[in-house]
């Protein structure tokens, strides 16, 4: 049966919400909403394509802490089954206090961001991910792996998030190896060194035949061959917390591929789901489902 795989480091946000301020050394405020919420990044993407119907799998690090049990029973309630690829005796998530204030959010982590794979760790990711129809990509050790699979014939998308010091140069063997990059506005214009989002697609015509540029609330550019488009994202969807929207995109955008799609019909997917995580706090709190997903495709990106 194919599926799609990853291997990424889990997220847990702690929100708080109803400040109207930030407290000050020695202030206590209490606020008027908590939730704890598993957060975003690769297992969001692939939590979102489970909801989707898709078969996914993910290799991440968990330990014995309560936020790593928060964690499992949160991928099995999401029909995604780990794989565990840490062995130690500390906390091996990222937890994020986030501070929800009217008009801007603050936020404390606790981790060490991603995953450093040693030996077991790589054989376990590729032992997973052998036979999927799509793996994850993201920056770190598990290139070993990504290579064995792109030779085996699994679709590769990449997923870099932001880097100060981003560039071709830096990323080069990642973008070579990767079938699809989905970067959003700043990262194509930082990576690039373009001056717009458009000569920043165009740029990425040196690496994908098929190029995406995220543009923030404005929706989606796609170059497939010469057919340069843009796609509008969905204007019923109004933005509460962009937190996890660009994971919901991926999810709806592999969605698309997994499905033999055409990249304009992948992006409409993905502006879908991205657009609607936006509309509840935290990364996975909106959602649709597969059947809400074809209704909306069809009645906003009818021709």
């Amino acid at each position: 049966m194919s599926f799609i795989a990853g291997a990424g480091a889990t997220n847990i946000d702690l929100l708080y919400q109803g400040f109207e301020r930030l407290a000050g050394v020695g202030e206590e405020l209490y606020c008027k909403d908590f939730s704890l919420q598993l957060g975003g990044g690769l297992p969001a993407t692939l939590i979102n394509l489970s909801r989707l119907g898709i078969p996914t799998k993910i290799a991440t690090e968990l330990g014995t802490d309560i936020f790593s049990e928060f964690a499992k029973k949160k991928f099995t309630e999401n029909g995604v089954s780990p794989t565990n690829l840490y062995d130690g005796e500390d906390i091996p998530l990222n937890i994020t206090s986030a501070i929800i204030l009217p008009k801007d959010r603050t936020f404390y982590t606790y981790g060490k961001g991603s995953i450093e794979p040693n030996d077991n760790a790589l054989e376990t990711f590729y032992n997973i991910a052998k036979g999927s129809k799509i793996c994850m990509m993201q920056l770190g050790g598990f290139l070993p792996v990504y290579k064995k699979l792109k030779e085996e014939g699994t679709i590769l998308v990449l997923d870099t998030g932001w880097d100060d010091d981003m560039s071709f140069e830096k990323y080069n063997d990642y973008l070579e190896l990767a079938d699809y990059y989905t970067p959003n506005r700043k990262e194509a214009l930082k990576i690039t060194g373009a001056d717009n989002e458009k000569d920043a697609a165009y740029a990425l015509k040196k690496y994908f035949d098929k190029v995406v540029v995220k543009v923030d609330a404005d929706g989606c550019i796609g170059i497939d061959g010469n057919d340069y488009f843009f796609v509008k994202s969905v204007e019923e969807f109004k933005n509460v917390d962009s937190t996890g929207a660009g994971d919901a995109f991926l999810s709806g955008f592999m969605y698309g591929i997994f499905n033999d799609m055409s990249l304009k019909d992948c992006i409409e997917f993905g502006n879908i789901t991205g657009g609607k995580a936006v509309t509840a706090v935290g990364a996975l709190s909106a959602y649709v489902n597969k059947e809400q997903l074809l209704e909306i495709k069809k009645r906003v990106y009818a021709e």
